[in-house]
């Protein structure tokens, strides 16, 4: 009878999908993407994507080594990071400047807080924000790719967002929604391509890795934020305008592959909602009044730190408590 019984400490029933198994599909689910971007911007996106991921992986197995804990460098979350970073990047950027993100990724904003699952922000969306920060004009320069076929009518070399700021362009008399679709325009290396990016993600979703209701909620939010200023600014209702904001930037990146981020967004079905609401909202102020004509990395950024305020507000009654008291 004593043989019979396995008394072991919880947790008692375990799940089949490891964390190496899920950053795993992750990666995969990137490809797409980031093999648009190489057939769109050559040898240099690939380089660029090799260079940050090997960056990821070596910081990681260096802090491993010399801080004396066990080697983390199987559960493929640093691929992941690297892999993030290196899409982030225009493919004109030195290699210097992705491997620098990618160390400052693990080693500051990862390992420095703990490890996986500890750190309080989306490490590769905190190493572009800091690449931004330190080196904005070789973040924001395409003229790489000045003959490149996608360049926006009459401005070579720039993103559709920043055609829309800079020079006032309407949408549909400057990028075909086709080519928003494709990816045959500017942009870094792993956003141009929005059907790319949603192959990706009905991966993650297949295998249950996401839930639909962030990257939902946060395209939606943003789009009616989108139609509201349109309105009010009396501009009307232009559809390639919209769809230009949807398609051209790193929304549809951000929203399916990093605001889903299991360490950086709430547990909470509730929360889910308040934080896509709160994304959509601050990507549209930042894009639309900000001095940037991209705003997902600071809005996800941003709303990382409110997550643990949002599961306060957001955390279901326990069984029994909460009712009225007689």
């Amino acid at each position: 009878m004593e043989q019979m019984l396995n008394v072991s400490s919880n947790p008692h029933v375990r799940a089949r999908m490891t964390t190496a198994k899920i950053m795993q599909l992750v990666a995969i689910a990137l490809l797409p993407a980031a093999i648009v971007g190489i057939y769109n911007f050559g040898f240099k996106a690939l380089a660029i994507l090799v260079v940050s991921i090997g960056s990821a992986v070596l910081a990681e197995w260096l802090y491993d080594h010399f801080m004396h804990k066990p080697n983390t460098i199987g559960d493929f979350s640093a691929v992941v990071t690297g892999l993030l970073i290196g899409m982030n990047m225009p493919a004109g950027i030195p290699l210097w400047i992705p491997a620098l993100g990618s160390i400052f990724a693990i080693i500051v904003v990862k390992q420095l807080f703990g490890g996986l699952g500890q750190n309080f922000m989306n490490p590769a969306l905190a190493a572009r924000c800091f690449l931004m920060i330190s080196f904005a004009g070789k973040m924001t320069d395409f003229s790489v790719s000045d003959s490149f076929k996608g360049a926006v009518d009459g401005v070579t070399g720039a993103t559709p967002l920043a055609a829309l700021r800079d020079h006032g362009f309407v949408a549909g008399s400057s990028v075909p929604i086709k080519n928003l679709l494709i990816g045959n325009i500017q942009g870094t290396i792993g956003e141009t391509s929005v059907i790319a990016i949603l192959i990706g993600a009905a991966i993650l979703l297949c295998y249950k890795v996401i839930s639909a209701r962030i990257p939902l909620t946060y395209i939606g939010s943003f789009a009616v934020f989108v139609i509201i200023y349109m309105l009010a600014s009396g501009k009307g209702f232009d559809v390639n305008y919209l769809f230009t904001h949807l398609f051209g930037g790193g929304l549809m990146l951000g929203a399916w592959f990093m605001a889903t981020d299991y360490v950086t967004s709430p547990i909470t079905v509730k929360g889910q909602y308040v934080y896509g609401v709160c994304l959509g909202v601050l990507t549209g102020i930042f894009r639309i009044f900000g001095a940037s004509a991209e705003g997902v990395s600071y809005a996800i950024i941003f709303c990382n730190l409110l997550v643990p305020q949002i599961e306060r507000f957001t955390r279901p009654v326990a069984f029994g408590k909460g009712g009225a008291k007689k």
